[in-house]
C-alpha cells in the first residue's frame, strides 16, 4: 500500500524549480496529491500530499531531493500524512474574491473573520504589496468555499468590510 506522505520544501526562488522538483518526484514513482506553490519574497515554498510507491522510502526521498541543483540550501521536510489526502466539499473552491487598497495591520484578520460568519471556508488565500508606485498598496486574493444559501449575503458582506478598510473588491465564480 502507498504511503501517503507531506513533502515541504522552502527554498531560494529560480527558474525551472518546480521543474526539477515534480519531475524528479515522477521519476521516482512519487504521485502527487494536493499541491501549492508560492514565490515568498525571495524564497518560494513547494508543499504536497504525496503517494510514494512501497520500494520508496522518506529517507530515500529526501536524499535524492536534496541532490537537485535547484534545491541546493533547501529546507526539505518529508513526513507522514495521517490526514485524509483527499478533500472534502468546503475545500472545493465556488469563488475568488480579489481585495486592493492601503496595507494597514489586521487586514486579513478582519475579512477572514467575514467568513466564520457564513460558515464559509478559506480554500487559498495570497497576498502581496503591490510592485511600483506607493509602496503601502496591497492586494488579497482569496479563492473560497461559501454555501450557495449565503454566497450573496455573504459576498456582500466582504464588499462592505472591505469598504470599511478602503479596499476595493471584486468577485467571481468559480
Amino acid at each position: 500500500m502507498p504511503l501517503s506522505t507531506l513533502v515541504s520544501i522552502i527554498c531560494s526562488d529560480r527558474i525551472g524549480l518546480i521543474s526539477a522538483v515534480t519531475g524528479e518526484l515522477f521519476d521516482l514513482g512519487v504521485n502527487l496529491g494536493d499541491t501549492t506553490f508560492a514565490v515568498l519574497g525571495g524564497g518560494a515554498e513547494f508543499t504536497a500530499v504525496c503517494s510514494l510507491p512501497e520500494d520508496l522510502s522518506i529517507e530515500q526521498l529526501n536524499k535524492e531531493l536534496a541532490a537537485l541543483d535547484e534545491l541546493e540550501g533547501a529546507e526539505i521536510t518529508i513526513s507522514n500524512f495521517d490526514l485524509s489526502p483527499v478533500h472534502g466539499e468546503t475545500a472545493r473552491i465556488t469563488h475568488r474574491i480579489s481585495l486592493k487598497g492601503g496595507d494597514r495591520p489586521g487586514l486579513i484578520a478582519r475579512l477572514s473573520e467575514v467568513f466564520i460568519q457564513f460558515n464559509a471556508n478559506i480554500v487559498r488565500l495570497n497576498s502581496e504589496g503591490v510592485p511600483g508606485g506607493n509602496n503601502d498598496q496591497y492586494e488579497v486574493r482569496i479563492a473560497a468555499w461559501i454555501p450557495p444559501k449565503s454566497a450573496k449575503t455573504c459576498l456582500a458582506t466582504i464588499a462592505n468590510t472591505a469598504g470599511e478598510l478602503q479596499l476595493s473588491c471584486t468577485w467571481n465564480e468559480a
